[in-house]
């Protein structure tokens, strides 16, 4: 049996810790509603530098997926794609090695919005998960809106919440063990993303996560704006609205008998389109100048 020598062995766990190698390639996550020209046009510059350029969508979290879909592609093709094409995938389908085949040469993939457990039902722990891994750390470029924002981080938001609500009375409080999670994709380790966040309110949720699992941050992002994480884990803000991040990594946390959170000294930071943030140092790397 071949002896490695210990550095080798020690580099490997590096690259390989948390499942995925330092990844070249992109996260474009958008956080739902209009989706500007601009934003759409630079998903498609960032397709066109791998492989063919050509982008393939999975719709599935829509409830609609075969009308999801070409009109996903249509928009694509509009902001200048070279090729944009859709697939409904059934979970049967997602699980046979052959279906990889799919993405052969792609230079993007999106995720609709909808419903994020349904797309995650089909694809999860598939051989096109796996492949969409590999495509990132290669240089792809993986994004998606509303509820294909909620499945790039590993932690995913699902939508519910433990405490049974009335109708428009859901997450009204800050408080522990409530707010559902399950596993994501997993492109993004170090957060937990949020979506139509201001628009819908969604303070209540995601501050109730980082209030749990303080070495996350929270980034909840606005509709007609996205993130775009680069390959060096510093994302920029693009779009039209803001982006809400919650660091309470040295925040100090307490959660009563009634489940009832409290923190001091958690982080708020609000970027605007043309500010950056790296995710490593938690710190905001620029600002956009008024």
């Amino acid at each position: 049996m071949r002896k490695w020598p210990v550095f080798i062995i020690l580099l490997l766990g590096i690259l390989t810790q948390g499942g995925l190698a330092k990844a070249r390639g992109y996260l474009f996550i958008i956080g739902g509603g209009d989706r500007p020209g601009k934003m759409m046009r630079r998903f498609v510059e960032l397709a066109g530098r791998f492989g063919s350029g050509k982008i393939v969508i999975f719709p599935m979290a829509s409830s609609v997926p075969a009308e999801a879909g070409p009109e996903i592609a249509a928009e694509f093709k509009s902001c200048g794609a070279r090729e944009a094409e859709y697939h409904v995938l059934t979970r049967d389908q997602a699980l046979k090695e052959e279906s990889v085949a799919i993405l052969n040469n792609v230079g993007g993939v999106y995720f609709s919005g909808g419903v994020q457990s349904r797309q995650m039902d089909v694809l999860r722990d598939t051989p096109i998960h796996r492949k969409l891994r590999d495509l990132y750390e290669k240089g792809c470029v993986i994004g998606g809106t509303s509820a294909g924002a909620a499945v790039m981080s590993e932690v995913m938001i699902t939508g519910e919440e433990r405490k049974k609500v009335g109708e428009d009375h859901q997450f009204e409080t800050i408080e522990a063990a409530n707010v559902i999670t399950v596993e994501g994709f997993g492109f993004l380790k170090t957060a937990i993303i949020d979506q139509h966040f201001a628009t819908r309110k969604r303070h209540n949720r995601l501050i109730s996560l980082v209030a749990e699992k303080p070495q996350l941050l929270g980034i909840g992002i606005d509709e007609s704006t996205a993130i775009i994480v680069n390959p060096g884990e510093v994302f920029d803000v693009v779009g039209e609205k803001n982006v809400v991040i919650y660091d309470a990594s040295k925040a100090k946390i307490k959660i009563t008998t009634s489940r009832a959170i409290g923190l001091t000294g958690m982080r708020m930071d609000i970027l605007l389109p043309g500010d950056s943030f790296d995710l490593k140092a938690r710190k905001v790397m620029r600002q956009r100048r008024s």
